[in-house]
């Protein structure tokens, strides 16, 4: 039977090798191989492929009929690691700067646990998911079938938090995560010499204008009550040192928490960005996209998180978070189908922010998400 403190140290040593292996999404060939891998070595019915690249772990105990799934993510990011650890990313450009790494090896590590621990009765499917940075993993596996395949119940998933201190949990009912949308608006106007610029319509001052009015979005046209965030995250021009641009791209997302914020947001920035546009005499097309939706805890889940979580945490270490995050995370596409709980784990008050190249997950924290995923099982498939 497997020690925690043996099975904490066999975890490090899976993190440290994935997190030395990165790959971005839908490429995480190597990952999901490893993954596989793993699960039948603990004697799991494993199908891969799911979605692409997504890995799917069944383990069965006992004679219940009712099924729970755990899902962590694989993928990595296009970000040159700046980390000098001796497994930082040998795969030039990318790097796990999320924790990604952290997360399967936290699930791999309850799904050796649990097959041979056992302590439910039950169904767990293990849900390894491709491509959650860019919000498509987890749509590619619905898409391929996942619920009919693989049915379950409710959900239940993870993810590390900076500046929250390694043992420590957080989850809240309802809101949790924002949705957020995508932006490109295009302006179009008659570049020419830096020199003459009466002699074109160019595009660069409309443009900062822009940038200034779709500010005002939030601060004038939304309810105070709600919650919205919008911002420019790219200005492209195709002007140089001495010609004035006819054309400019601005790019950003927007997060909100209800549908009818998100359109109103959409509604508001095509009527910026039109009137901005006729006022500097240039043409404005405006791209809105919606990638990720709002993560919605059910309630009932989230008492039943907390129940697991006692087990395992300190109780003064478990605590409701205080307001919805506006990050996103496509983790919320599982629950459009069935309930489910998404909670924080502390990564450590002095690690690097969640994106950031010098990021590293704490090999300190695997054993709590492990520990966790475990306990949400034995409480929801209690044994006979």
């Amino acid at each position: 039977m497997t020690d925690l403190a043996m099975l904490e140290r066999e975890m490090t040593g899976w993190r440290r090798d994935l997190h030395a292996h990165p790959e971005f999404g839908f490429e995480e060939k190597r990952t999901s191989a490893f993954v596989a891998a793993k699960l039948r070595e603990f004697g799991l019915d494993v199908a891969e492929g799911i979605g692409g690249t997504g890995v799917v772990g069944t383990l069965r105990r006992g004679s219940g009929n009712r099924a729970i799934a755990l899902r962590a993510d694989m993928d990595a990011l296009r970000i040159p690691e700046q980390g000098t650890a001796e497994y930082r990313s040998q795969n030039p450009g990318v790097m796990h700067a999320c924790g990604h790494d952290g997360h399967t090896t936290m699930l791999l590590g309850a799904a050796k646990l649990l097959a041979e621990h056992g302590g439910f009765d039950g169904t767990v499917r293990f849900i390894f998911q491709p491509a959650e940075e860019w919000g498509k993993g987890a749509l590619a596996m619905l898409d391929d079938g996942l619920m009919e395949r693989f049915p379950f119940e409710e959900i239940y998933g993870l993810h590390n938090m900076p500046g929250l201190p390694v043992g420590h949990f957080e989850t809240r009912a309802g809101a949790m995560m924002s949705a957020e949308d995508n932006f490109e608006i295009v302006l179009k106007g008659v570049g020419g010499h830096a020199a003459r610029p009466h002699a074109g319509n160019e595009v660069l001052v409309a443009a900062c204008a822009l940038v200034t009015n779709l500010q005002t979005i939030v601060s004038r046209r939304l309810s105070p009550a709600d919650i919205g965030v919008v911002s420019v995250t790219e200005f492209i021009t195709d002007g140089t040192r001495n010609a004035l641009p006819g054309l400019a791209r601005v790019l950003g997302d927007a997060r909100s928490f209800r549908p009818e914020v998100s359109s109103e947001i959409e509604k508001q920035m095509r009527v910026i960005a039109e009137g901005t546009a006729l006022t500097y005499n240039v043409s404005a097309e405006v791209t809105y996209t919606r990638e990720f939706v709002p993560l919605l805890n059910d309630a009932a889940l989230v008492d039943e998180a907390f129940a697991a979580a006692r087990t395992v945490f300190e109780p003064h270490h478990i605590a409701t978070a205080r307001e919805p995050m506006t990050g996103s995370e496509d983790f919320a596409r599982f629950l459009e189908h069935v309930p489910g709980c998404f909670v924080f784990l502390g990564n450590g008050k002095d690690s690097a922010p969640l994106h950031n190249p010098t990021y590293d997950f704490n090999d300190a924290g695997l054993i709590h998400g492990c520990r966790f995923h475990a306990a949400i099982v034995k409480r929801r498939l209690p044994a006979k």
